[in-house]
């Protein structure tokens, strides 16, 4: 017989790095989303920040994407598999669907005799916001 361990209330830290991070709306860096926090009053180390973030993004609660320069970076997200348009500019992020993207993978999967296949797609552009042109 296996024991469960108790599920643990997340601390006060712990919801003002989740909070913070649903209200940015974008994808932000963990130092990014410490220095918010400490802006707005919080006192959370950046160890916690990045633990947070962490367990957030183990849990499926927020995804995580790689910078250019290898940073990750952090975005509250809707549940569900989907993928990410990302402004290379701004960090303007649009989730996005990409059904020909999963057939794809599935088939590749199956040619080679893998199962039990993830992936992400993360789309790199720039918006119309910052190009300057937009659509009427």
């Amino acid at each position: 017989m296996t024991t469960r361990r108790p599920t643990r209330r997340p601390t006060r830290q712990q919801q003002a790095v989740a909070a913070m991070l649903e209200q940015t709306g974008a994808f932000a860096s963990a130092q990014s989303v410490h220095a918010r926090l400490r802006e707005a009053g919080e006192t959370v180390g950046l160890a916690t920040v990045y633990r947070t973030l962490q367990a957030l993004a183990d849990a499926g609660e927020v995804d995580v994407l790689r910078t250019d320069d290898g940073e990750a970076v952090y975005r509250a997200c809707e549940p569900g598999h989907h993928h990410h348009l990302v402004c290379r500019s701004c960090g303007r992020t649009v989730e996005v669907e990409g059904p020909a993207v999963e057939t794809w993978t599935d088939r590749v999967a199956a040619e080679h005799g893998f199962t039990e296949v993830t992936h992400t797609l993360e789309i790199f552009g720039t918006c119309t916001s910052c190009t300057g042109t937009h659509s009427r």
